[in-house]
């Protein structure tokens, strides 16, 4: 009884995997007749369903058509397109040569041309930059700027004209004032420092000393009312702990 049961087993065993075998085939052959074709000069993609064309072709009405390189161009980097020779451009389908004026030179754009050093362009040509007296071409090469100690006026630099007091500033075509000296249009005015004041970290200021509050041109002293103290400021105050300010003077808090 046991070996029918087991005859019985494998029988049905043997069947499932004739049923799978079957099953798998028919799906191979139903995936391969829905499948689409790979045209000629095309090939299977790597990740995913479907084709690509090969390099130096394009695709074009579900065929991959060959990519005419015109004169003076290489295909790119792609592959499916083309791009000009250095010194030539895109024009009319195809490459144009770049005519290069005097003094210039073919840059790192494709198809374009900038100025040497000292020519600055100017339409289809690259025109000298008049440099003036007291000038020098700066980093960029196309325009120019004053020395230190001469300032820019028009086309020109005439030197620049230190006040008594005063020195060249850091940008070297302005002056600064020394401490206690302020710029006045073109000369360097003396800081009036009122009573009970200093002048400050700038030197061109003054600020007043703890206490006094500055009012115009002058430093006037602080009034604390009963009940208040000098705030962290030193210019005004702050009523004590318990008292609450009412105009200008301190109440006691109720409650």
């Amino acid at each position: 009884m046991r070996r029918q049961s087991l005859r019985r087993a494998a029988t049905c065993q043997f069947l499932i995997a004739l049923l799978t075998l079957g099953f798998s085939a028919g799906a191979a052959e139903t995936l391969r007749d829905s499948a689409p074709e790979t045209p000629l000069n095309a090939h299977a993609k790597r990740y995913g369903g479907g084709w690509k064309c090969d390099r130096g072709y394009r695709q074009a009405n579900g065929a991959c058509a060959k990519i005419e390189i015109p004169p003076n161009a290489y295909l790119d980097s792609i592959g499916h397109g083309w791009t000009c020779d250095r010194g030539y451009r895109t024009a009319d389908r195809g490459c144009a040569k770049v005519e290069l004026p005097p003094n210039a030179f073919f840059s790192s754009r494709r198809g374009e041309w900038d100025c040497e050093r000292g020519f600055r362009k100017t339409g289809e040509s690259c025109v000298a930059i008049a440099v003036p007296e007291n000038a020098y071409l700066d980093v960029s090469g196309d325009t120019w700027k004053c020395q230190r100690g001469f300032r820019q006026s028009g086309l020109s630099c005439p030197r620049l004209e230190i006040p008594k007091e005063g020195y060249i500033g850091r940008s070297g075509n302005d002056f600064e004032c020394n401490r206690g000296f302020r710029k006045y249009q073109e000369s360097c005015a003396p800081v009036e420092v009122p009573s009970n004041a200093y002048l400050d970290s700038r030197g061109y200021d003054w600020n007043c000393e703890r206490g006094f509050r500055k009012q115009r041109n002058s430093c006037q002293r602080v009034i604390i009312p009963l009940h208040a103290h000098m705030d962290s400021s030193g210019s005004s105050w702050s009523c004590d702990s318990g008292f609450r300010q009412h105009g200008e003077v301190c109440k006691k808090e109720d409650g």
